[in-house]
């Protein structure tokens, strides 16, 4: 069983683009609450991923079970019975200060959206913060890539879009 600690962030700028990166195509075979259900290529390997409902004090560790599939299975399911839109963006992975950043850019209907996501080994461990980071989303539902799934970036509004483009968080509700 693996726990799964996770932060996740804007990002300010464009510094990081020339970095080599990782082409991701997944999507949600159920996204109920308290439980996800994913299916993932990332270049030439694809995995099924399964998560809990996010506990802890601050909300941010939860369940996290992952296989790998072969990659045709992967392209069937996220083809014939992947709910919503099936997410593309490509993966870059940034050493900091001995932590590795995943930064994430997003195309198509989510195309304008960047984040970057940083596993910690407890909710409350330090981390040291790079200069391109933007405001933390970890907690605001609108950027799991399960809700990008069904209410991608494209359908908010036009304020929300401006503000994370600026790597500030929109206001919630």
């Amino acid at each position: 069983m693996g726990i799964e600690i996770e932060r996740k962030f804007l990002v300010v700028g464009r510094s990081w683009e020339s970095l080599p990166g990782t082409r991701f195509r997944q999507g949600y075979l159920s996204a109920e609450p308290g439980r996800t259900v994913r299916v993932r290529v990332a270049g030439e390997r694809a995995f099924l991923t399964i998560k809990g409902e996010p506990k802890g004090e601050a909300k941010l560790a939860r369940l996290e079970f992952e296989y790998a599939i072969p990659v045709q299975d992967a392209h069937t399911l996220l083809d014939e019975l992947a709910q919503g839109i099936v997410i593309d963006k490509v993966r870059r992975e940034i050493e900091v200060g001995g932590m590795t950043w995943e930064l994430d850019e997003f195309f198509g209907e989510n195309a304008g959206l960047v984040v970057a996501e940083i596993e910690i080994p407890a909710e409350d461990a330090p981390f040291e913060r790079p200069a391109w980071l933007g405001d933390e989303v970890s907690a605001d539902p609108r950027f799991a890539n399960a809700r990008l799934s069904v209410t991608p970036f494209a359908a908010w509004s036009d304020a929300d879009r401006g503000a994370v483009r600026a790597g500030r968080a929109p206001r919630l509700g």
